[in-house]
């Protein structure tokens, strides 16, 4: 606490008080089914209230069976839901942990229906949004007025069961910042037309909470400084709206975050990757401060202790909500407050299991940590029957997780690395431009391990001389992979170079350079990027769709963006066939037509990875992880690690 003394020190909300100011905001888990609390979900929430967190809001709650955007949102729209939020609360509580609510309607937001038919989306107008095509219908007044009694009747319920509050969701261009933003609200009626008319619907929605609910209970506001979109609500808008709802006493607090699910650009700012800087969205909190005098709230890329102090002294916010940082370490609030800050499993915004899994339909995880999301699974590990010696064989994120998990769990664990440093891909992935907090996860993966024990030894690899000598009782396999490269026709002698070539320094010619990216993933644009920074005119071609089809979706975004401002070609839908001294020949996917591009310098390979596994020992007591097994990514490698180093 003598490190973080704002961070560690009450706040008072309305009529409770949180123990410190550090939180976690609403995000979808799903680990919903039909609507209703899961065990799970229960188990993913107690984890981080007995970790440390202040405060925890809950993801996003349907006030109206037309708010049912995914087919995992919870839904308080009947008093059946009760008894679920009350044993969230009841389990939240006993930890000394606040917990909210979020009281939702998508509006023209929504992504899919129960049963895969598009969906009705209801909004103040009929106008449409480009990122996830839907054409809304108008709201008529009657509608409008029952998604209201939504409102109150929702917070009703939620304060039946024991949480301290709720808010009311008005950020990233849902349904009540739909009616704020007069360039998609166009109606003429008394729930458009001027600035009050606009502001009617949140202002009602906040006085039938508190009105349902009563004194007792927290009403807050979520809603964004800046929509950061071509068509969303900017800043000067929002702060006459919560300076206009502070005047009347409407809101016990105000939750800032950033962006609009309305538009790819501003979507990036609902989860900001690693490309952002840490903290970027205090600014905007500190400007809504500066118009409220109750408690203002921070979302945005703020991963570590040390960011929230200094938010919190500075006095742009009240308190931090480090929801990505309590994904990737439930324990991080106690670990600040006990002093033991190096010990922190630092977030590296790289948005793959957490809002990645989100927006697969996947429950939420990890790729460092994937508890996550399976703590029934995982939350206590098995008990030793026997104490075994333990060789991993190789010190990628798979290795040190396997290694970690074993030698927590009491076995003696060795671990053997052939390279200078433990890290395996993630060493090169670091080297990527923007992508230097990738490599985090390595610094945590190899903290974890030797805090357990695990005796770590580079420049050491295995054969089976050393496995003689060894004679471990389990062998975990953990030797990574290769770059593919597959039979090409060449002819003249071209360059070829595969991308971890490219990334590590090899020299690359002048001229344009092709990068044929077979999967779609960040190595190819990546690899890409990093050529466009050196000067090269870049060609990018990729079998699929589009490139990054298999990123997440935010990352995609942001490394497009950078693609087009790099002003790197992009061809789709072509795989590589061949090349000679200055022309690269392709074949389409779908025509199977030949694809020429002449006046080519030299080409890159990103054609994906195959397995290091010429050491291939035998017997009962031999398991592979990560690559060994099949070349996957880090997520794969490090939940087969923690798979493995819980049974051994």
């Amino acid at each position: 606490m003598a490190e973080f003394p704002h961070l560690f020190s009450p706040l008072r909300i309305g009529p409770v008080t949180v123990r410190n100011r550090i939180l976690s905001s609403g995000h979808d888990t799903v680990l919903v089914e039909d609507g209703a609390v899961t065990d799970a979900l229960v188990a993913y929430h107690e984890a981080r209230a007995a970790g440390g967190a202040g405060l925890i809001v809950l993801q996003v709650s349907g006030v109206h069976p037309s708010a049912r955007y995914t087919t995992h949102v919870l839904m308080a729209t009947d008093d059946d839901c009760v008894p679920g939020y009350a044993r969230l609360a009841e389990t939240v509580h006993r930890h000394g942990t606040r917990i909210f609510g979020q009281l939702f309607h998508p509006g023209r937001e929504i992504l899919e229906s129960a049963d895969g038919s598009a969906p009705v989306a209801w909004a103040p107008s009929a106008t449409p949004s480009e990122r996830f095509h839907v054409m809304p219908r108008a709201m008529t007044e009657a509608e409008i007025e029952e998604v209201l009694d939504g409102y109150g009747q929702a917070a009703r319920r939620l304060c039946a069961a024991g949480l301290d509050g709720a808010e009311v969701v008005a950020s990233h261009g849902y349904l009540p910042a739909q009616f704020l933003n007069p360039k998609v609200n166009v109606r003429t009626d008394g729930w458009g037309g001027d600035g009050a008319g606009r502001l009617r619907f949140l202002r009602e929605a906040l006085r039938r909470a508190r009105a349902a609910a009563g004194p007792d209970f927290v009403v807050g506001l979520r809603i964004s400084g800046d929509e950061l979109s071509h068509d969303g609500l900017d800043t000067a808008l929002v702060l006459e709206t919560v300076a206009a709802l502070d005047a009347e006493g409407l809101v016990d607090y105000v939750s800032v975050c950033a962006g609009s699910s309305a538009s790819l650009s501003g979507a990036q700012h609902i989860a900001p990757p690693m490309f952002h800087e840490a903290g970027y969205v205090a600014p905007l909190a500190a400007k809504v401060k500066a118009v409220t005098g109750v408690p203002v709230m921070v979302a945005g890329r703020v991963n570590q202790p040390q960011e929230a102090e200094q938010i919190v002294a500075a006095g742009q916010a009240d308190a931090c909500a480090m929801t990505r940082a309590l994904i990737c370490d439930p324990e991080l609030p106690a670990k600040a407050e006990q002093g033991r800050s190096e010990e922190i499993r630092a977030c590296i915004g790289c948005n793959q299991a957490c809002i990645g899994h989100f927006q697969l339909g996947y429950p939420i995880s990890c790729i460092q940590h994937p508890e996550t999301g399976r703590e029934l699974r995982f939350g206590t590990l098995p008990l030793l029957t026997r104490r075994k010696r333990v060789l991993v064989v190789g010190g990628g994120p798979g290795g040190l997780k396997a290694a970690a998990v074993a030698a927590a769990r009491g076995h003696d664990v060795e671990l053997h690395e052939a390279a200078r440093r433990v890290g395996g891909q993630v060493l090169l992935a670091q080297l990527l431009p923007e992508r230097a907090e990738f490599g985090g996860a390595v610094t945590n993966l190899e903290g974890e391990a030797r805090r357990a024990g695990v005796r770590i030894t580079v420049d050491a690899p295995v054969d089976a001389a050393v496995l003689d000598a060894l004679a471990p009782d389990a062998v975990v396999l953990a030797t990574g992979a290769r770059p593919r490269r597959p039979h090409l026709e060449l002819l003249d002698d071209p360059v070829v170079l595969d991308a971890w070539q490219v990334i590590q320094g090899a020299a690359v010619p002048r001229g344009r350079i092709v990068v044929a990216d077979w999967r779609g993933d960040w190595i190819g644009l990546g690899v890409a990027l990093q050529l466009a920074g050196q000067g090269r005119k870049v060609t990018l071609c990729v079998t699929g769709f589009a490139a990054g089809e298999h990123l997440q979706q935010y990352v995609r975004s942001a490394l497009l963006a950078r693609a087009a401002r790099a002003r790197i070609d992009i061809v789709p839908n072509v795989r590589l066939y061949g090349a000679d001294s200055d022309t690269v020949y392709l074949q389409h996917t779908l025509t199977e037509e030949p694809v020429l591009l002449e006046g080519v310098a030299g080409v890159v390979l990103a054609q994906g990875h195959e397995p290091v596994d010429e050491f291939a020992p035998e017997g009962e007591h031999v398991v592979a992880v990560g690559d060994r097994v099949a070349p996957r990514t880090v997520e794969e490698a490090v939940l087969d690690g923690l798979t493995v180093g819980a049974a051994l």
